[in-house]
């Protein structure tokens, strides 16, 4: 074992009741809990835009294809699933999946109240298996190869506003000239935790809307497409506005429901800013303790020096310790913060007001990369703060130190 080693092992394992066990301990303590308040941080980040990211999602797609209109209505001006709009989609390799949709304006009326919605038709394209997470209670409406179905997905929300219920029938009024009705069967109850889905949205065949706008069987108001994961959204879209139709009009599902993402984007820059405290926190505290250290080892540097050691020896000796307590505080940090992070992903002991939200425990997503960066950073500063306080051990003369007290 090297010189260095050694003196630094005795002063970092055998120092029971000194002042020099107390310094370890802090230092440990800060390192450990700086590391998993940052692993926790970015985990819940994580979590709340990997959980909010896949609601949306699972009803949008990551792009949609809609028709140029001037009209802020919900309901689409449709055109035609053409053979070349399918063959894009369909031999396009950046697209995982697509489907049709159209929208339809109404109200829900029951015997004591009326709730204005939006019908989304969809047809057996949908991406059921996607979507399920948000299914609550009952099932999806069963689409009919001829005809179409009457039987719909509703929120929560809606049913609890109209005292509905699973296999409950309510009439829906659509929006048009002249107004048609139809009678609407409940197989289904979801809940995204997301407003503006919850508030106005019902599910069901999209055949239906095509009946009441007397349109054809290839007639759609827009298209959802789902991106592979290695392609990157807005270089997607660009591509994408490129090969279809002049008359059609490509839009990200961020562009669409921008607050929710930029609620997202003000979250990542807060944790950002938490992180630089916590490492700068981090950075000062050991430079103190370290600071703390070679003072109270001052006799010892002055031995070592009349004995011959070297300042570049000396400075192993404190960076090595140093290390050792950067290595233990990082690995009590990972332990309690990937603990912890553990019992909250399988237990949800921590809830969340849904409201605000939009989830009603917190979220946790185990990203390798964000664990190993938040180690690595925290590794390089506290490494790089090191050589701030050992720099004075050039300065300490063996003559005024040796009887140092």
């Amino acid at each position: 074992m090297n010189l260095h080693f050694f003196i630094a092992n005795k002063i970092t394992h055998h120092a029971e009741g000194t002042f020099s066990q107390i310094i370890h301990r802090v230092a440990i303590t800060s390192i450990a809990v700086g590391v998993l308040s940052l692993l926790l941080s970015f985990m819940i980040l994580g979590g709340f835009r990997k959980a909010i990211s896949e609601k949306i999602y699972s009803f949008g797609g990551q792009l949609l294809i809609t028709k140029y209109t001037h009209s802020n209505s919900f309901e689409n001006a449709s055109f035609l699933m053409t053979d070349t709009l399918l063959k894009v989609l369909e031999t396009e390799e950046y697209v995982n999946n697509f489907q049709s949709f159209a929208f339809k304006a109404g109200l829900l009326k029951t015997e004591e109240e009326v709730q204005g919605v939006v019908f989304k038709g969809v047809d057996h394209q949908f991406d059921t298996a996607f979507f399920s997470s948000n299914v609550v209670r009952g099932r999806f409406p069963i689409f009919q190869a001829d005809g179409y179905t009457v039987e719909v997905l509703l929120s929560t929300k809606i049913a609890s506003i109209l005292k509905l219920d699973l296999e409950d029938e309510v009439l829906v009024y659509f929006v048009q000239n002249p107004p048609r009705y139809r009678k609407l069967l409940v197989t289904g109850i979801y809940e995204t935790g997301l407003e503006d889905f919850d508030d106005k949205f019902i599910i069901g065949d999209l055949n239906l809307v095509r009946r009441l706008n007397d349109w054809e069987s290839n007639q759609v108001g827009g298209v959802e497409v789902f991106i592979g994961p290695n392609k990157e959204v807005s270089e997607a879209q660009s591509i994408l506005f490129d090969q279809i139709a002049a008359d059609l009009y490509v839009e990200s599902i961020e562009q669409k429901y921008l607050q929710l993402f930029d609620w997202l984007a003000l979250l990542n820059r807060n944790v950002y800013i938490f992180l630089t405290l916590i490492l700068l926190v981090a950075s000062f505290s050991m430079v103190s303790i370290l600071l703390i250290l070679i003072m109270e080892r001052t006799n010892m540097v002055g031995i070592l020096k009349s004995l011959g050691a070297t300042n570049q020896m000396i400075r192993k000796i404190f960076i090595v310790s140093g290390t050792q307590l950067l290595i233990k505080g990082l690995f009590w940090g990972n332990s309690i913060g990937l603990g912890l992070a553990l019992m909250q992903y399988y237990f949800k002991i921590i809830p969340l007001d849904q409201e605000n939200y939009y989830m009603d425990f917190v979220p946790v997503y185990f990203d390798l990369r964000a664990i190993i960066g938040v180690n690595l950073l925290t590794c390089l500063l506290i490494v790089l703060s090191f050589f701030i306080p050992i720099s004075i051990i050039n300065r300490i003369q063996p003559v005024q130190t040796v009887r140092f007290d």
